[in-house]
């Protein structure tokens, strides 16, 4: 596997440290090299929050990343930031239930899926996160959606595990969905 790097950016309380976290532990628990830096505002809910995974066969030799080769974006803030630093054939995964900015990018494959409106019909609004993640493996197979759920079983906190099927259907439609929706770099 080449290095990849994903941004996952939003707002606090969407899950996006958790959504970075379980691709690290991923890359993690199947012998990659991962790194993982969030950031967040000094809000705990409603501020921003990012953060950037790189994930490799190889060494990782810094882990800033100026131009991610994935973003994904969860709210309109994110989308205005993150949309001009996506790598040229790179990817960005948009929760088309809150952005509706649209890109005027053609060197990027972008793929809209209503994640809000995804965890809320299969489990909870709350796992919009396991939607987006759902989203980019269908676009960018660095792992399939069993290996993901494997880790999401083995590092969710023990008091969260009742929701773990819940998870997974939000995960599978969010691929379903990105599959189905053929959008071309």
């Amino acid at each position: 596997m080449q290095e990849t790097s994903i941004i996952v950016a939003g707002f606090g309380g969407q899950g996006v440290l958790f959504a970075g976290q379980l691709l690290a532990y991923t890359g993690m628990d199947n012998g990659l090299n991962v790194t993982w830096i969030p950031s967040y505002g000094p809000e705990m809910r409603g501020g921003t929050a990012n953060c950037t995974v790189i994930i490799s066969s190889e060494e990782i030799g810094a882990p800033l990343v100026a131009q991610p080769d994935i973003a994904i974006v969860l709210n309109q803030p994110s989308f205005e930031k993150y949309e001009p630093m996506v790598k040229p054939g790179g990817l960005m995964i948009v929760n088309s239930s809150i952005v509706t900015l649209e890109s005027d990018r053609e060197d990027i494959e972008i793929a809209r899926i209503p994640a809000n409106d995804i965890a809320a019909e299969l489990g909870s609004a709350k796992m919009l996160n396991m939607a987006a993640l759902g989203a980019m493996l269908a676009k960018r197979p660095l792992f399939d959606l069993d290996t993901l759920f494997t880790s999401l079983t083995d590092h969710l906190p023990a008091r969260k595990t009742h929701l773990l099927d819940a998870n997974y259907k939000v995960m599978q439609k969010g691929f379903e969905m990105a599959q189905a929706a053929a959008v071309p770099a």
